[in-house]
């Protein structure tokens, strides 16, 4: 009794025989690619979700506090240590619910700062808010405590409804709306902070914002606060020695080598944590909330702590 043999694929080139291979060897080495392929597709597409999920609800929550020394020789040395936290673009009902500022305000006082800075955009654009989120959010950052003063500045968000004028008119906050203020801090000598209306939705004053220097004969340590950091190009030729912003949130979403992968009208030129412009000293809050999208990538929700060391 004779075997039957499987029928063998011929290869011929040039009419010689080259090889001989079972179908089933040639059609397992022909769909070999097409797993490859495959597998890569499925690879990236649960990569891709799990990037997604990350900078949704992981890269959104937490809080880091980010410390900057700010070593100057024209503050008095009655300030060395003194201690100002800066939170920006809280955009309540993105990403930051009141358990979330519960736990924001907790942080902050941890630190026990003498002042305490917010530079804009308390609620999200679109978001309603009742009168309990109302409540909500007046009970929370009422437990805000510094030692000295906390300043406030409006952001472009802030002017798309009334409840940064409603929740902030229960605080007793000092909104600086193209203002200033003097500062002193068991010393003779003060700090003056200005505060500038916001650049892409208010109207800055400069002229009033800084009109003390028409009557100042000596140079004094000024601190701005400002929604836009593009802003400081605006005021360039005022006399300042720091300014506080926000708005870029860093880029909200950064990569490795890369950076911000875009950031707002108002912070195109300006939109990293800190820079050197002329003589004065620029930092850029990354934010606490998200705005439009409700992602954050490579870049966690923060705060800053600036300790000032007279030398």
């Amino acid at each position: 009794m004779k075997k039957n043999k499987k029928n063998k694929k011929v290869i011929i080139e040039d009419d010689e025989i080259i090889k001989e291979e079972n179908p089933e060897e040639f059609e397992e080495k022909e769909n070999k690619p097409k797993s490859k392929l495959k597998i890569i597709i499925v690879s990236l597409f649960i990569v891709g979700i799990i990037l997604l999920l990350w900078s949704r609800f992981i890269s959104t929550s937490g809080l880091i506090v980010k410390e900057y020394a700010i070593n100057t020789t024209n503050l008095a040395t009655d300030y060395d240590g003194l201690k100002i936290v800066h939170f920006s673009d809280l955009h309540y009902g993105s990403t930051i619910y009141e358990s979330e500022l519960k736990r924001i305000v907790n942080r902050i006082n941890q630190e026990k700062p003498d002042i305490i800075v917010f530079t804009g955009d308390l609620v999200e654009h679109g978001v309603e808010l009742s009168d309990s989120d109302i409540n909500k959010i007046q009970k929370q950052l009422k437990r805000l405590d510094a030692n000295i003063e906390i300043f406030a500045v409006k952001g472009n968000h802030d002017y798309e409804n009334d409840y940064f004028d409603t929740i902030m008119s229960d605080l007793g906050w000092n909104i600086l709306d193209n203002k200033y203020e003097f500062v002193y801090a068991n010393s003779k000598k003060p700090i003056i902070f200005v505060g500038l209306d916001d650049l892409t939705k208010g109207t800055p004053d400069y002229a009033n914002a800084f009109s003390y220097l028409n009557d100042l004969n000596e140079d004094v340590y000024t601190i701005v606060l400002a929604h836009e950091p593009d802003q400081i190009d605006e005021f360039k030729n005022y006399k300042f020695n720091l300014v506080l912003s926000g708005h870029s949130h860093l880029g909200q979403i950064r990569f490795p080598l890369v950076g911000a992968l875009y950031t707002p009208e108002g912070s195109k030129k300006y939109y990293d944590d800190h820079y050197k412009v002329d003589d004065a000293d620029l930092y850029i809050s990354g934010g606490i909330g998200t705005s439009t999208l409700k992602f954050r990538f490579l870049n966690k929700p923060s705060i800053n702590l600036y300790r000032f060391f007279t030398n």
